[in-house]
C-alpha cells in the first residue's frame, strides 16, 4: 500500500517537473523572440 502512494507521488513529481521545464523553456523562447522584435525595430 505504501509503495504504491509512493509511485504515484513520485509519477507526480516527475509530471509536474517536466510541465514546469517545459514552461520555463517557452517562457525562454518568448523572450529571445522580443528581443529578436526590438533589434528589427532598431535596425
Amino acid at each position: 500500500m505504501i509503495r504504491n502512494v509512493l509511485t504515484a507521488a513520485a509519477l507526480a513529481a516527475l509530471a509536474l517537473g517536466t510541465a514546469a521545464c517545459n514552461t520555463v523553456d517557452g517562457l525562454g523562447d518568448d523572450i529571445k523572440s522580443v528581443g529578436q522584435a526590438g533589434k528589427r525595430a532598431i535596425d
